[in-house]
């Protein structure tokens, strides 16, 4: 029975191919069906891939009344196309008995439209997953140790440029240890790998840890007062704040520029979005951007800032977003007059006299701790 139902597969997708054979004599008929079941397998489950679809009710209905018009095999004699979804054409009425004795058949049908239409309409929710792309062991003078490169992920999304930082044992260490002195019960149930005293550079060792900081970042980001806090926020992206604050400090732009960048993506992923750190991120990137001849990318980190400070009455950085976005928005042809009325505002209602630092000077001065 399965192999018969198997060959009116093969025919209704064929487009009549097979019965053509046979009408010439030749091919399928002379061989046996168990040789073409064996033979064959492969290909049909490429021809029947990707068939799944997700139609109304109403649509079913109609294909339902199409297949019970067509049991005379009518439609198959003259050489129609099959119908689109259903049993073959010709079935016998035993098989399609036995498939209508299935009521749940429609209700899965229904649960994977629902399923689709809400991950169409952005309903999914999405996840933070940690990822640990690769290990290297490092040898320097006085230490051996390992390097771990954690990618933070959104799932459900593809990420172009990714979020990406690279820590040690001790760095996951130290975490632990604040994390715990602050938040002694929730972090309870949060395991960490153990310290050996041998076999810390084996292939082993090394991948168990690996998997280990995965689900022990991943247990510290479920936890909303752990993933809120600064220990676990800074974790992520102080170093390459520090990073980008000295290269700027030093001239070099370029450099700065990307330790810049990723701690912008790893704070919009971690939703940072709104701290002090994130308005010292645009400030660096404007800075960067603009020495580099990149007007228009730092035109675009002011407005950016300036959206984020509009319901602030006074902030340190406002001054030197509003003097920057003024001077970007005459270079690039944009409209500035909002900006110059916010800055002659803010100018009148401080201390008289006292110009408003550069960009790079907050950038020089902010202590990073």
């Amino acid at each position: 029975m399965a192999a018969r139902i198997l060959h009116r597969l093969r025919d209704a997708l064929g487009g009549g191919r097979g019965r053509d054979l046979r009408a010439g004599g030749g091919g399928a008929e002379d061989c046996p069906e168990s040789s073409e079941l064996e033979d064959d397998t492969e290909g049909l489950s490429t021809r029947l891939s990707g068939t799944l679809s997700f139609t109304s009710r109403e649509e079913e209905e109609e294909e339902r009344e199409e297949e019970e018009g067509g049991e005379d095999g009518a439609g198959e004699e003259l050489g129609q196309p099959p119908p689109p979804t259903g049993a073959a054409p010709g079935a016998e009425d035993g098989e399609r008995g036995a498939a209508a004795e299935h009521p749940g058949s429609g209700l899965l049908t229904r649960q994977l439209q629902e399923l689709w239409r809400r991950s169409r309409g952005g309903l999914a929710p999405q996840r933070l997953l940690f990822e640990v792309t690769s290990a290297s062991v490092v040898s320097e003078r006085s230490s051996k140790y390992v390097l771990y490169t954690i990618y933070l992920i959104h799932s459900g999304r593809f990420d172009k440029a990714p979020a990406a930082i690279a820590r040690r044992y001790s760095d996951f260490e130290r975490l632990n240890r604040r994390l715990r002195c602050r938040f002694g019960c929730d972090m309870a149930g949060v395991a960490f790998p153990r310290k050996r005293l041998r076999r810390n550079f084996a292939a082993e060792t090394i991948a168990k840890r690996s998997r280990a900081f995965e689900q022990f970042l991943s247990h510290l980001h479920s936890i909303a007062e752990i993933r809120r806090s600064p220990e676990f926020l800074e974790f992520f992206f102080l170093q390459d704040l520090r990073a980008a604050q000295r290269l700027t400090c030093t001239g070099m732009y370029r450099e700065a520029l990307a330790a810049w960048a990723n701690a912008y993506r790893l704070q919009e992923r971690l939703g940072a979005g709104g701290s002090g750190r994130f308005l010292l991120t645009l400030a660096g990137l404007a800075v960067c951007h603009q020495e580099l001849d990149e007007l228009g990318e730092a035109h675009g980190c002011c407005e950016q800032a300036l959206r984020l400070l509009e319901a602030q009455g006074s902030h340190p950085l406002l001054g030197p977003f509003l003097q920057a976005h003024v001077h970007l928005a005459w270079k690039v042809g944009k409209d500035k007059r909002r900006s110059e009325a916010r800055l002659q505002a803010l100018q009148e209602a401080g201390p008289p006299l006292q110009p408003q630092p550069t960009l790079r000077e907050c950038l020089v001065r902010e202590p990073l701790g």
